[in-house]
């Protein structure tokens, strides 16, 4: 893990530019990374179940400070302190009647996350390929089967997505 970090923060120094041609970085960037094992299938849901919740929660709260600082005139103090004490409903109702936004019709990137799984896909390519006796190399379709790393953007707290993806999960013993 030590390494992926490390290769993250510098490759993130390294493109910077690419990326934001006329932003300077402004402070060396820190990055954390951690292994977990737990000890049971279920643990592991629960964990994930609960970032995802997280998740959710700190991007509601974001979606509205920054409408109200945005489009609603308010400083970051201001809006920190309209929002001190609400729940997720003050939340969706402060951008529903202020802004016009349903928090639910938000793309599932933003209120889920993003959750990374390995998956099997079929990739087909063009070899060139010379076969005896013959003076020419010949172009031929060859389908293949590679693990990629896909991005998802979908609920992991019910049951459909474990039921979707059951070869993330360890048989229990």
């Amino acid at each position: 893990m030590t390494h992926v970090v490390s290769q993250f923060s510098s490759s993130y120094v390294f493109y910077w530019k690419d990326y934001f041609k006329d932003q300077q970085l402004l402070y060396p960037p820190g990055f954390d990374g951690r292994i977990v094992l737990y000890p049971s299938n279920q643990n592991l849901k629960d964990y994930l179940s609960w970032r995802q919740a997280d998740c959710h929660i700190n991007n509601l709260y974001n979606t509205v400070f920054w409408m109200l600082v945005q489009r609603g005139g308010l400083t970051p103090v201001q809006a920190q302190e309209r929002l001190r004490g609400t729940l997720a409903g003050d939340k969706n109702e402060i951008l529903f009647s202020e802004f016009n936004i349903n928090y639910n019709n938000e793309p599932l990137m933003y209120r889920k996350g993003t959750v990374l799984i390995w998956q099997k896909i079929n990739e087909v390519i063009t070899k060139k390929i010379k076969l005896p006796k013959e003076e020419e190399e010949k172009e031929v379709e060859v389908t293949r089967t590679k693990t990629k790393v896909v991005p998802l953007h979908c609920d992991i707290i019910g049951d459909q997505f474990w039921e979707e993806y059951p070869e993330i999960l360890a048989e229990d013993s």
